[in-house]
C-alpha cells in the first residue's frame, strides 16, 4: 500500500498515525507540507527513521525545493519527482491519503 501524507506533522497527527498503522512493506510518500516530516533536525526525525525499518519513505522533490528544505532530507529517504509520484501510484494496488 502507498500512504500519502500532505499535512505538516507540526499541525496535524497524520504522519504519526500513518507511521503507526503502515504495515511492513508499505511505502509512505510525503508531499506538500508533509515534507517537513522527512527533514533532519525536526521533532519527527526519530519516528521517521524508526519507521524506515519496515516501510520505504519517499518525499516529493519539488515540494522540498519550494519550502527550501532540499538540502535537509533524512538519510534513507528517497526523493522523487512528479514522474516518480506517478510510478509509485502505479506500483501499488492501494493508496491511502492521510488528511
Amino acid at each position: 500500500m502507498l500512504h500519502i501524507v500532505n499535512k505538516s506533522p507540526y499541525e496535524r497527527n497524520s504522519l504519526e498515525s500513518c507511521l503507526r498503522l503502515a504495515t511492513k512493506g508499505s511505502a509512505v510518500l510525503l508531499i506538500e507540507d508533509g515534507v517537513y516530516g522527512a527533514t533532519k533536525g525536526g521533532n519527527f526525525e526519530g519516528k521517521v527513521q524508526a519507521a524506515m525499518a519496515d516501510v520505504k519513505v519517499y518525499v516529493l522533490g519539488p515540494d522540498l525545493s519550494a519550502r527550501g528544505m532540499a538540502d535537509r532530507v533524512l538519510d534513507g529517504v528517497s526523493v522523487v519527482d512528479y514522474g516518480g509520484f506517478v510510478d509509485l501510484v502505479a506500483e501499488h494496488s492501494n493508496c491511502q491519503s492521510w488528511l
